[in-house]
């Protein structure tokens, strides 16, 4: 592992133990101190091989050159067989490792042995707060990328989540900057470690599916730098990420692949970028301006490969003098330096890797476990009490519904996802009666006025009436139950790439549905398992018990029954703001969303919860927030000085204290406000976070660390960061909205 653990007591080595089954102990419990800090560090590109790519290039045709810089198949480039130069291969990653596509066309290709784990979507991995999970998951799904041959991954995606109404809200990671680079880097470092290739998406400023293949962002610098480029800038100068994928968007009226602003002067020149830029599939307009402004290779959708742009057009703008040859070598060589690096040139001692095996299907159930987040819990109604339990109804189509394949997007095909239904049937003591019930059908609409829409947006359109006779199946599941529980949603055919939302409302009748049951059976437990924010108002009112899960991979379904049973103690931390109503949400506050052919993100760094804070507008539920089965109380914060210095780091110390019966794990959240600042600013902002494992009756002392220069604001002016002098604010607690201490520091 190329990364650091440094652990500075002997405890800490316990502190993502998975299970809190598993931490009990009868041993006397006292105060501990425990401090974790953990570096991810990547490996540069390579120049170790610059003399050998020199040499192979003098021998290459023009015309093999430039099959190395676009798609001969769907996922590959050319090889240069002749020269021993293989061809670069791809997949989808989001989930895992895309099956195998047909060479020409988007198809299965039919393999029999491309079946790979289904890990967490991007929400669930960033609902744990746990940044050594996101490399248990990189580190995995890149052993099984690179069984299966593949250079490059086309994960992590890391686009900030603007809007609730997002189509790929699932497979992002959160809104807000920090945590999003807390969690891309280390998926990347894991990733990379087996020598794949990493490929950050969708590279920039890509935060909607309506209009994305013309819309023409607009973004002020300082909220480009402070809100959407902080994970990206990451990903290259910690990370060291071997490829980014240029978004099909245009960001200030260039496309992002044909952008020089953003991938010469940004991602190259300023941050050293030494990778390959390649381009979301279809994503290149015009040959000499993207190849000249910074994409390595262009990738597209079925046709013949060489009408692309970077194909024969490209051998015609050299010969013709438009291009120059050189422009040509310089992605020839990048690719060549990549290749070298990930050792699929010489392959000696390249990583072998291993797919679709238990050790990976347990990796995805830790992720899943920790990603659960319980919204409400009255009258301690979990976990469920087993004993003297005769019966429960399992109501609703997400009971038994799989998510691994489906919607516009990539999946993957896998031979185990073990859904909710199943999980239970796995998990209950023998003789407990489960009572199934579907309760409502997952159903489409062509017609526009179907459904009612806060925005035009083309997103399916749902059917929200219920079926007479599935209804009555489910209130006859639950009068005839001692309990119930309702699984609710989404899933992935309507949480889509491709298209957004059309509004909040949950689809298919699922409230009505909701209600209908609580009155035959109060006694009724709902679980959602989406990946994006829904207008869960009413149901939130009305129910004692409240989970949120997600599209959580393979081992989802058993995770879930675990946390409802008690077996692991929920730890899940909302990654974003979940509203109360649309209009709460800055994007939609500002009716800066969707735009047309160009959007201007008005809200500007008031983005997620930033915009609820400090304009203070009541979430539902606040970013960073989720209940235990335990209490938490946090105490005792202190910083270890008073007044720092731009070069030195903030000690923020607290101790958390277990004040239950149940061991757990907490999330420790630091924000930090700048009070009389000269520039506009957010109420504030998250600068450190740490996840805890605490026993019962026991207290840990923990130490988040963070670094002056992470309380810079971007500088429009200067064109660089700047640390305000002055007091801030350290402000501690468990949510944007439960903060529990504050202590005042003074930078000089």
């Amino acid at each position: 592992m190329k990364h650091k653990l440094i652990y500075t007591s002997v405890v800490a080595a316990s502190l993502l133990a998975m299970s809190c089954k598993e931490e009990k102990t009868s041993e006397p419990v006292v105060a501990e101190s425990a401090k974790v800090e953990t570096t991810y560090k990547g490996k540069p590109v390579t120049h170790e091989f610059d003399a050998k790519i020199d040499s192979l290039m003098a021998q290459m045709t023009l015309e093999e050159k430039v099959g190395m810089l676009h798609g001969s198949t769907m996922f590959a480039t050319a090889a240069v067989e002749r020269l021993g130069v293989p061809e670069l291969t791809m997949a989808d990653g989001p989930l895992g490792v895309r099956e195998e596509i047909s060479k020409d066309n988007w198809s299965a290709a039919g393999w029999d042995n491309d079946f790979a784990t289904y890990y967490p979507a991007g929400g669930g991995v960033a609902a744990t707060w746990n940044p050594e999970l996101s490399y248990v998951f990189g580190n995995s799904v890149g052993e099984e990328a690179i069984a299966r041959d593949k250079d490059v991954l086309l994960s992590p995606a890391i686009n900030i989540i603007r809007t609730p109404l997002g189509g790929r809200t699932y497979e992002y990671f959160t809104e807000d900057p920090f945590l999003n680079k807390k969690m891309t880097v280390p998926f990347i470092v894991g990733l990379q470690e087996n020598d794949v290739a990493a490929c950050v998406k969708h590279y920039a400023a890509n935060n909607q599916e309506t209009n994305r293949d013309f819309v023409d962002v607009q973004i002020d610098e300082r909220t480009l730098r402070e809100i959407y480029l902080p994970a990206f800038k990451a990903a290259v100068e910690e990370a060291h990420a071997y490829s980014f994928m240029g978004a099909y968007n245009k960001f200030r009226g260039d496309y992002l692949c044909e952008n020089d602003y953003m991938l010469n002067k940004v991602l190259r020149d300023e941050w050293g970028f030494e990778g390959i830029v390649i381009s979301d599939w279809a994503a290149v307009h015009d040959t000499k301006k993207a190849l000249e402004n910074g994409t390595d290779i262009e990738m597209g959708t079925p046709k013949p490969f060489n009408e692309f742009y970077f194909a024969d057009a490209l051998i015609e703008a050299v010969k013709s003098g438009k291009v120059a040859e050189a422009q040509v070598d310089k992605s020839v060589r990048r690719i060549m330096q990549v290749m070298y690096t990930l050792k699929s040139i010489d392959d000696k001692g390249r990583a072998t890797g291993s797919i679709n095996t238990e050790a990976h299907f347990e990796d995805a159930y830790k992720i899943a476990s920790e990603s659960v987040v319980l919204l409400k819990n009255e009258a301690k109604m979990l976990p469920i009490k087993t004993e003297g339990l005769k019966s429960i109804a399992v109501i609703g189509n997400n009971a038994t519904k799989k998510n691994a394949l489906g919607g516009f997007g990539a999946g993957v095909k896998t031979k185990r996802e073990v859904t909710p239904l199943e999980g239970l049937k796995n998990r209950l003591p023998e003789g407990i009666e489960i009572n199934y019930a579907e309760g409502y059908l997952e159903r489409y609409s062509k017609n526009e006025n179907d459904q009612k829409q806060e925005v035009t947006l083309k997103g399916p359109i749902t059917v929200d009436e219920l079926d007479p006779a599935k209804l009555e199946e489910a209130l006859t599941a639950a009068k005839n139950s001692d309990m119930a529980i309702i699984f609710a949603g989404s899933n992935r055919d309507y949480e889509t790439e491709a298209s957004d939302r059309r509004n909040l409302n949950l689809p298919f009748g699922q409230e009505e549905l909701i209600k209908k049951v609580m009155e035959v059976n109060p006694n009724t437990i709902v679980v959602m398992i989406a990946g994006a924010p829904f207008d869960i108002k009413n149901v939130s009112e009305s129910t004692k018990a409240l989970v949120w899960s997600w599209f959580n991979g393979s081992e989802g379904g058993n995770a879930l029954a675990d946390v409802l049973l008690g077996n692991i103690n929920p730890s899940g931390k909302l990654p974003w703001t979940m509203p109360v109503a649309l209009k709460d949400s800055p994007a939609h506050a500002t009716n800066s969303f969707p735009g047309d052919d160009v959007v201007k993100y008005e809200e500007g760094i008031l983005v997620g919860y930033r915009w609820f804070d400090t304009k203070n507008v009541a979430p539902l539920y606040p970013f960073g927030y989720g209940l235990s089965y335990t209490d938490f109380s946090i105490s005792g914060v202190k910083t270890n000085a008073e007044a720092y210095t731009e070069n030195e780091t903030i000690s923020v110390e607290v101790a958390v204290n277990n004040t239950g019966v149940i061991d757990g794990k907490e999330v420790v959240q630091v924000y930090v406000s700048k009070p009389e600042s000269k520039v506009v600013r957010a109420a504030q902002e998250l600068k450190g976070f740490a996840k805890v494992d605490v026993k019962a009756g026991a207290s840990q002392t923990v130490t988040v660390q963070i670094p002056v220069k992470e309380l810079a604001f971007y500088n429009v002016e200067t064109k660089s960061w700047e640390v305000e002098k002055g007091t801030y604010q350290i402000r501690v607690g468990n949510s944007s909205r439960n903060i529990v201490a504050e202590q005042t520091i003074t930078v000089n």
